[in-house]
Parts: structure tokens; C-alpha cells; sequence
């Protein structure tokens, strides 16, 4: 079986080269799509891990009371406001609107993270799933999303996603029960399902699990006091930055991303044990890439 280390990164994180004209987008431009009237700091982790990931620019679209909070918390951090309190039916053309626009803007240098703090009302979860039925840009699926696809996960088939679950939310998605299986059998398991969606699902677990229905790559970075909130929110914009260069995949995408977490986890938690919060995991980023 195939670990994640850091030599996976010497391809992807190169010296820029002097005397080239690098344009913004060349490094990717991410969708955060999340938030509501409830919850708004989940959309601002995934941008601003995806920021220190190395995308080149990050546009939230959040529900206003979600996206009014957020753009106070850094002038770094763009962000589209949706009328109301959570996602909406009415929202949905906007949506693929500047999903659209972002694509030709980017030059295909694009991608989307969806679903951190969403929440599960009946229109929300209808939204996301027509949303993720129609769209054709990679997209790192978390949370909520996941909810989402629970009746018919089918129509991701080879979309090109990656599906960030925990184990309960694996078994939300796929409906089988993997959190008391020996190691070896989740394995298996989650190949097995990556293969049926054909999709690429990273697992998070310890080790971490990513496959994509062909190969299994496992990741053993990590740290026990990650199991704070947030943690998960900076993996899917870790992801998702990545995921945003048009010539790395959700496979390479997932095992990059599930080892710069946890790698940053790691070194966040040698200096701050209980006290991590998931911002020291996402400002230990450049530690892990340079």
C-alpha cells in the first residue's frame, strides 16, 4: 500500500522562475460555496487554508449575514453575498453563473468547495444536489454536501469530485458501516465505493484513506488534537486550492491535500497540544511547503 509523503510535493510546490510574467489564475481561483445565518466561519477556513495552500484567489458566496462577517475578518477574503438566511432555491442560477464565469476566467484554472456550514434544511439540500448534478468544474464535496447526495449519490459519476467524509458521513453517502472495521477492510471498502460513484473519496480516519476506485494511497499525518472544529473545513480548502490547477486531479488533489493537514496539525500541535485551534493549523501551511 502507497503512503503520502513529502516527496508528493516537489512536483506541484516549484521555485517560480524569474523573468516570467505569472498571471493571476495560473495558480487557481477557488469557489468557497457555504455558510449561514448560523454558521460563518467554516467558508473562511477553507479560504484561508486555500490561500496559504497557494491558490491565487478565493470568492465565497455565503447567505449575507454569513458573507457580511466573513469579508470583516480580512481584506483578503472576497465575498458574494446570497439574499436570506441560508441556500435557496432562488440562488441556483446565480450560483452556476459565476461558477461559469469563474471557469472562463480562469482559464480552467478553477474549482469549487461546497457544503461547511450549509445545513441540512430540505430547499438547502435540494439546492446543493441540482447544483452538483449541473455543474462540470471539479469540486471537493464536504459536510452538508454530503448530506446532499445521500438519496443519489449516482449522479457525481465521473465528474471528477472529491468527497471529503468522515465515517458517519461515509456511511450517509454510501449507506455501509465502516467505523468498527479492521483497517484492511475499510480500506477495501472505501476503494470499493470510490470505484461504484466513480469518484475519488478521501477518508478521513487514521490514516487517512484516498481512493479512487483504481488506486488506494494511504496518509499517516496527523494529530490527535485535531479533532477540534474547523479542522476539516481548512482540509476541504486545502483540497480545493489544489484541486484548482487544472493539471493535478481529485486523486492527487486528496493525497496532497490529507498531507499538508495533517503534517500542518502536526506541527501546530508540538507547540500548542490543547489549545490548537484550526487557524494554527492553517498558519503552519508554509512550514509544511517550504
Amino acid at each position: 500500500m502507497t503512503k503520502a509523503t513529502k516527496d508528493i510535493l516537489k512536483d506541484i510546490y516549484k521555485d517560480r522562475k524569474k523573468g516570467v510574467y505569472y498571471r493571476k489564475y495560473d495558480f487557481g481561483f477557488l469557489l468557497v460555496i457555504g455558510g449561514s445565518d448560523y454558521y460563518c466561519g467554516s467558508p473562511a477556513l477553507s479560504a484561508m487554508a486555500a490561500f496559504k495552500t497557494g491558490v491565487d484567489m478565493v470568492r465565497i458566496l455565503a447567505p449575507e449575514r454569513a458573507a457580511d462577517i466573513i469579508a470583516s475578518f480580512s481584506p483578503n477574503l472576497a465575498t458574494y453575498s446570497l439574499d436570506g438566511k441560508w441556500l435557496e432555491k432562488k440562488h441556483l442560477p446565480t450560483l452556476i453563473a459565476m461558477t461559469e464565469s469563474a471557469k472562463e476566467v480562469s482559464r480552467g484554472n478553477v474549482a469549487v468547495v461546497i457544503g461547511g456550514g450549509m445545513g441540512r434544511t430540505k430547499e438547502t439540500q435540494e439546492t446543493i444536489f441540482e447544483y452538483l448534478e449541473k455543474v462540470s468544474v471539479p469540486v471537493v464535496i464536504d459536510a452538508d454536501a454530503i448530506y446532499a447526495l445521500s438519496d443519489n449519490p449516482e449522479i457525481i459519476k465521473g465528474k471528477g469530485f472529491l468527497i471529503t467524509p468522515h465515517s458517519y458521513e461515509f456511511f450517509v453517502l454510501t449507506k455501509r458501516e465502516i467505523f468498527k472495521l479492521p483497517h484492511s477492510e475499510k480500506i477495501e471498502v472505501v476503494k470499493e465505493e470510490a470505484q461504484r460513484l466513480e469518484t475519488t473519496i478521501l477518508l478521513k480516519a487514521k490514516p487517512d484513506i484516498i481512493s479512487d476506485g483504481r488506486e488506494t494511497v494511504l496518509n499517516k499525518t496527523g494529530s490527535p488534537y485535531m479533532s477540534v472544529g474547523g479542522t476539516g473545513d481548512s482540509l476541504a480548502g486545502i483540497c480545493g486550492a489544489l484541486l484548482s490547477r487544472k493539471d493535478i486531479g481529485p486523486f492527487l488533489a486528496g493525497q496532497v491535500g490529507a498531507y499538508i493537514s495533517g503534517k500542518a496539525g502536526e506541527l501546530a500541535a508540538k507547540r500548542l497540544k490543547d489549545s490548537l485551534v484550526a487557524t494554527d493549523v492553517i498558519e503552519a501551511i508554509p512550514e509544511v511547503l517550504h
